[in-house]
């Protein structure tokens, strides 16, 4: 199958690109940069100039394949309800490229966008929330409008992907730690965040992709919670430094726009994904990644 991805350059895409290769695929990876260019020709793969603004470059390079991977987002949180709605836009675009066809579209989301009841976790079936109360999930109300025209269009919803070198979300909590002197957890720290290592997140896109249905969500997801006072403490653990609670009050001084999802509950489950596509995730947990993590110079 030729596919064609976006955020084929980025840390998801890198390894789905590598990962569809070597399984006998073709890739047409989008990029708008030469050092993009020469990263998606050094793994085997085509080049497709464009960008997420351009959306006939989106519709062209959509057309030339035989299914299409969205990872790309634009990760500015000082403008993070119009980028939503740009995702949403962008969703459109792909979708109209291959209306009229059973290609697949496989769209990112986030496994926060499922909206199951207070201290629950999501599952695939959880029904996602409303763009007007989270803005992102504008990218799965556009793919539930796909597949209402009968397009063969289906979600991935990621938790916090990880390695030793980036995750997720705890990358800019990371960041901030180091930048503050200490690192902090809300209250009691019990709000949980789901996780995943880039290792299990890859071969799982392939097989969503393989094996795709109209409107079904995958989850991404190997382990189902990590407590924040967790991850705060192996933050602290690694960079020396001491860890605190701050209140709710406190928390949008000390963490500015993460405040937002630091005071989140996030649980989610992969069990159906296991069952139905036979995968199993097998990569280090987050906390393990945070205790090695690779610090720059």
């Amino acid at each position: 199958m030729k596919v064609f991805i976006t955020g084929a350059t980025g840390f998801v895409g890198s390894a789905l690109v590598r990962e569809l290769i070597s399984h006998g695929h073709q890739v047409l990876g989008l990029t708008r940069s030469e050092q993009g260019a020469k990263e998606l020709a050094a793994a085997g793969a085509g080049v497709h100039r464009g960008s997420l603004e351009d959306l006939d470059s989106l519709r062209n390079g959509a057309a030339q394949c035989d299914g299409v991977i969205h990872l790309a987002f634009n990760h500015d949180f000082s403008t993070y309800a119009q980028n939503c709605e740009d995702d949403r836009r962008v969703v459109e675009a792909l979708g109209a490229a291959l209306a009229g066809s059973n290609r697949p579209l496989i769209v990112t989301s986030g496994t926060g966008m499922a909206s199951p009841g207070p201290g629950q976790a999501a599952t695939e079936e959880t029904p996602h929330a409303s763009s007007a109360v989270v803005p992102r999930a504008a990218s799965e109300e556009a793919v539930d409008a796909i597949v209402a025209a009968g397009g063969n269009a289906s979600v991935v919803r990621l938790p916090q992907v990880h390695d030793r070198q980036k995750q997720g979300l705890v990358s800019p909590a990371i960041q901030l730690a180091s930048e503050k002197g200490l690192s902090a957890y809300i209250g009691e720290g019990t709000g949980r965040w789901a996780a995943a290592h880039i290792s299990d997140v890859a071969p799982l896109y392939r097989l969503a992709l393989e094996h795709s249905a109209p409107g079904v969500r995958w989850h991404a997801v190997g382990e189902e919670g990590v407590p924040m006072r967790a991850i705060a403490e192996a933050i602290g653990r690694r960079l020396s430094l001491p860890v605190k609670s701050v209140t709710p009050e406190e928390a949008p001084a000390h963490f500015g726009w993460l405040a937002m999802f630091a005071a989140l509950d996030m649980p989610a489950s992969s069990a159906l994904t296991q069952k139905k596509l036979g995968w199993r995730p097998k990569g280090p947990g987050l906390i393990a990644d945070l205790e090695k993590l690779e610090l720059s110079a």
